[in-house]
C-alpha cells in the first residue's frame, strides 16, 4: 500500500487481506461479496494511482491550460504561465468553454464513459447572441443489481482578476504550475472544479487499466455554465428527470464543488446557503455632467445610490432590511454546541491578509458562514476608477463601459449590484421584501431621478440529511483514507443544483470536498495541494465501494499488518511495533462499527502480525 492508502503509519503499512465472512450465507450477501471483491484490491489500486501521479498532474494541467495545448516540457511542472480561458460568464471566451466541454468528453470517453453533448441552446451576453456551452452527459454500467451514482461538476471557471485592473481576464498572478516545495498545484480551475472533476477520471482510468469493475453504475452531469447561473440546466435536468430519461434509477448524487473548512480536517456537506442576486439602477440626466456647473443644482444617481447601499447592512453584517432576520430560525443550544465541537482554525485575519475579521469566536464565525444569512455589496457601475481626477457627475454608464470605454458606449444612469445569501428557513418572500424596503427609502430621498431593482438571478438554499446512507458511505471511505472522522458541516456557498436534483429525482446529494479552505477558489492564486488530489482519488474510490451497502459491516478473517523492511530485529523493539499495529487494528475497527471481540488470536513472528477470527 502507498503512502496515500488507507491507515498509514509512519511505522508499518497496513494491507487488508481477504474480506471473507464464513457466517455469509444468503445470496444477497454473496452479491456483496462478489461487487467487494471486484474493487478489494486496494494495494494494486493504491500503487497504481502512486505510479502514475505526474500523468495525473498532467491531465489537470491541460484542462486548466484550456485552450492553448501543452507540451511536456511547457505548463503546470515547469512553472510557466498559461493563459486561462474558460469563464463563462464572459463572451469574448466562449469558444474555449466550449473546447473544454469537447476536453472533458474525449477524457470520459477514454476511460470507458458513453457520452454525449446536450446543447443548451443560445444565449444573449455582453450585447451578442452566443450559444451556451453543452451539458455532458456520460454512462458507465447498466448492471440493474448495483447502485447507481450521478457525478455533478463543471468545466467552467471564474474569471482571473487583478487588483490594479478588475477587467482583466487574464492578467493575474495565478500561473498554471505545479510547486514541487510545497506540493501544490496552482491555476483557475485546479480546486474550482476541474481537480475534482479529473479525480473521477482518474478513478475510472484505474479501474480501467487494471481490469477492475467498478462496483457502481455511473451517470455523469458535467456543466459548463455554473460559474455563471447555470442557465438551462435546470430545464434539462427536469426534462431528464422522468422514466426512460437519462436521469432514470438515479440513486444518489455526488459533487464535489466545496472545500474543507480547514487544512486538516475533511468534511462532508450537507447544507447550502441560496442566494439572491439584486441590481439597483438609479436614472438621472441624459448625459454625464460637469460637477462645476451642475453641482448641488440637480439629483446625483451615484449619491442616492451610495444612501441606498448605506441602509443595506451594517459594517458589522447585519441585515437591515426589516423582516428578513425574522425568517431565520432561532438558535438552540444543541445546534451552537454542534459549531463548538467542530474543527475549525483557520484564521480569518491571516486567511483575508488584513485584521478585519468581525469576529474572533470559533462558533460565530462558522454560524456567519453557514447558518445565517449576509448580504455583500460587489460592484458599482457609473463610478469613475481611472487614474487622474474626473469632475463628472456620471448620469448612466452602462456595465459595456466597465469593458469598453468609448464614450459612444456610455448611457445614463448609476447601478449597483448586492446579493443576500440565504439560509433554509429562509422563504421566496426575500426578493419581495428587499424591492419594498429599497423604493420605501427611495421615496425618502425626495429624488426626481428613478430607480429600478432588478433580481438578476437567484438559487434556493439547500439542507440534506447527513444521516442518509450516501452519507455513511462518504464518512467511512472520508475515516478510511484520512485516519479521522469528517466533519458534519454547511457551506456558506451557493450550488444551486444541489437542489434542483434533489427536487427532480428524489434522491440524496452529497457535497463530497476536495479541496482545503486555503484554496483561494475565485481569487489570486488557487491551488489545489497535491495530497488533496491524490488523496482525493483514493476517496473516491472507497466512496465507491461503501455505496454498495453502508449498511454492510465486513468481517475479516484476516487483516495481516505487514512489517516495512526496516523493521527492527530486537525482539523488544518488534513487540513494541507490534503493539502500536494492534492498537490501531483496533482503532480501525471500532471506528468502522465491527467488533473487535471477534477476534480470537493475534500472532506476532520476525516479519508480520497476524489477525485470526
Amino acid at each position: 500500500m502507498t503512502k496515500y492508502g488507507p491507515m498509514n503509519d509512519p511505522c508499518q503499512t497496513l494491507m487488508l487481506g481477504a474480506i471473507q465472512d464464513r457466517r455469509w450465507a444468503s445470496a444477497e450477501h454473496e452479491r456483496f461479496r462478489r461487487q467487494i471483491n471486484m474493487t478489494a484490491a486496494p494495494k494494486e489500486f493504491f500503487d497504481y494511482v502512486d505510479a502514475h501521479k505526474d500523468a495525473f498532474i498532467k491531465r489537470l494541467s491541460n484542462a486548466i491550460a484550456i485552450p492553448r495545448s501543452v507540451a511536456p516540457s511547457r505548463g503546470i511542472l515547469s512553472g510557466q504561465p498559461i493563459a486561462v480561458h474558460s469563464v463563462s460568464g464572459d463572451a469574448s471566451y466562449r469558444k474555449h468553454v466550449h473546447e473544454m466541454g469537447h476536453f472533458v468528453q474525449r477524457e470520459l470517453e477514454a476511460v470507458g464513459v458513453t457520452t454525449k453533448l446536450v446543447p443548451l441552446g443560445p444565449q444573449e451576453l455582453d450585447g451578442q447572441t452566443v450559444e451556451l456551452p453543452p451539458v455532458v452527459f456520460g454512462r458507465l454500467g447498466e448492471d440493474k443489481n448495483k447502485k447507481t451514482v450521478l457525478i455533478y461538476a463543471h468545466y467552467d471557471v471564474q474569471p482571473v482578476c487583478t487588483l490594479d485592473d478588475p477587467r482583466s481576464i487574464t492578467a493575474d498572478t495565478t500561473k498554471n504550475r505545479h510547486c514541487s516545495e510545497t506540493d501544490r498545484l496552482y491555476g483557475r480551475g485546479s480546486s474550482d472544479d476541474k481537480g475534482p472533476l479529473l479525480g473521477w477520471i482518474n478513478v475510472l482510468e484505474a479501474h480501467k487499466a487494471l481490469g477492475i469493475e467498478l462496483p457502481v453504475n455511473l451517470r455523469v452531469s458535467i456543466s459548463g455554465m455554473e460559474e455563471s447561473g447555470s442557465e438551462g440546466l435546470d430545464d434539462l435536468i427536469k426534462a431528464e428527470a422522468g422514466a426512460g430519461k437519462f436521469f432514470d434509477g438515479v440513486d444518489c448524487v455526488c459533487i464535489s464543488d466545496n472545500y474543507w473548512l480547514n487544512d486538516v480536517t475533511p468534511c462532508l456537506t450537507y447544507g447550502l446557503r441560496g442566494i439572491s442576486y439584486f441590481k439597483v439602477t438609479i436614472s438621472g440626466p441624459a448625459k454625464d455632467l460637469h460637477s462645476g456647473l451642475f453641482g448641488n443644482c440637480v439629483h446625483e444617481p451615484m449619491t442616492d445610490l451610495f444612501h441606498l447601499f448605506s441602509k443595506l447592512v451594517t459594517p458589522q453584517g447585519k441585515i437591515l432590511i426589516p423582516g428578513i432576520n425574522d425568517l431565520v430560525d432561532e438558535l438552540t443550544p444543541e445546534e451552537r454546541e454542534r459549531y463548538e465541537r467542530m474543527d475549525y482554525s483557520i484564521d480569518i485575519n491571516e486567511s483575508v491578509g488584513a485584521s478585519i475579521a468581525i469576529s474572533d469566536d470559533k462558533a460565530e464565525v462558522l454560524m456567519g458562514k453557514m447558518r445565517y444569512p449576509s448580504l455583500s455589496i460587489h460592484g458599482i457601475e457609473g463610478a469613475f476608477s481611472a487614474a487622474g481626477a474626473k469632475t463628472v457627475i456620471p448620469a448612466k454608464i452602462s456595465g459595456e463601459y466597465a469593458k469598453r470605454s468609448s464614450p459612444r458606449n456610455k448611457a445614463h444612469h448609476a447601478a449597483g449590484k448586492f446579493s443576500i445569501r440565504l439560509v433554509p428557513s429562509m422563504t421566496e418572500n426575500v426578493d419581495s421584501l428587499v424591492i419594498q424596503y429599497l423604493e420605501s427609502e427611495f421615496a425618502k430621498l425626495n429624488s426626481k431621478s428613478k430607480l429600478t431593482v432588478e433580481n438578476l438571478h437567484g438559487g434556493k438554499p439547500y439542507l440534506a440529511d447527513p444521516n442518509h446512507w450516501n452519507f455513511v458511505a462518504a464518512a467511512k471511505a472520508t475515516q478510511a483514507i484520512y485516519g479521522k472522522q469528517p466533519d458534519l458541516t454547511r457551506e456558506g456557498g451557493s450550488i444551486p443544483v444541489t437542489l434542483t436534483f434533489a427536487d427532480a429525482l428524489g434522491v440524496s446529494v452529497l457535497l463530497l470536498p476536495m479541496g482545503r479552505g486555503s484554496d483561494g477558489a475565485h481569487s489570486t492564486n488557487e491551488k489545489l495541494d497535491l495530497s488533496n488530489y491524490i488523496n482525493g482519488v483514493s476517496n473516491i474510490c472507497y466512496f465507491a465501494l461503501q455505496v454498495i451497502d453502508p449498511a454492510f459491516r465486513p468481517r475479516f478473517s484476516a487483516l495481516t499488518c505487514m512489517k516495512l523492511p526496516n523493521l527492527p530485529t530486537r525482539r523488544e523493539t518488534r513487540q513494541h511495533r507490534a503493539n502500536v499495529i494492534i492498537t490501531n487494528m483496533m482503532n480501525y475497527l471500532d471506528s468502522n462499527g465491527m467488533d473487535r471481540h471477534s477476534i480470537r488470536e493475534v500472532r506476532i513472528d520476525q516479519t508480520l502480525v497476524s489477525f485470526i477470527l
